[in-house]
């Protein structure tokens, strides 16, 4: 056994608990940090995406950590919403807050999460997922493509600076 698939024999997969709370917020940061090179108007500070409270404890949500040792090296949630009349599925599951430590990239912790809430979710009849990705996120939206996802839409955006 080699020392890559004894560091990925010790990695632990759970469900996030709100004991978890704080080192999230300070994953989710890290999330902020790296997509505020994709869009400039991400505030500078006081920047947060995701409702934890809500994703820790609603039973519509998962939300997902991989532990080596102590620490927590990746996360993911997916949480059931209602989707769009206009489609024919009713609900969806809408895929975020992805995220794996820098010296854990590249070992397919992402997918392993992502396996993981879609195989969830398909238990509570949930089969359509959604996620938002920068355009220019390359690495990002390699990841998800070894999942299966595809580019859906665009979202387009423009920005006029106050005078």
């Amino acid at each position: 056994m080699n020392q890559l698939e004894t560091r990925l024999d010790n990695i632990i997969y759970r469900r996030a608990t709100l004991a978890d709370k704080n080192v999230l917020l300070n994953l989710e940061q890290k999330v902020v940090e790296a997509e505020r090179s994709f869009n400039s108007i991400i505030k500078s500070v006081g920047a947060t995406y995701y409702d934890l409270d809500s994703l820790l404890t609603q039973e519509n949500s998962m939300l997902m950590v991989a532990v080596d040792g102590n620490s927590i090296i990746a996360t993911g949630y997916v949480q059931i919403r209602a989707s769009k009349k206009s489609l024919k599925h009713i609900e969806h599951g809408y895929i975020g807050f992805m995220y794996v430590a820098a010296e854990y990239r590249g070992l397919g912790l992402n997918k392993l999460i992502m396996d993981e809430l879609i195989h969830w979710s398909t238990k509570r009849g949930v089969f359509d997922f959604y996620l938002d990705v920068y355009a220019k996120n390359d690495a990002a939206i390699k990841a998800y493509k070894k999942v299966g996802f595809e580019a859906s839409m665009v979202e387009m955006k423009l920005h006029i600076p106050a005078e």
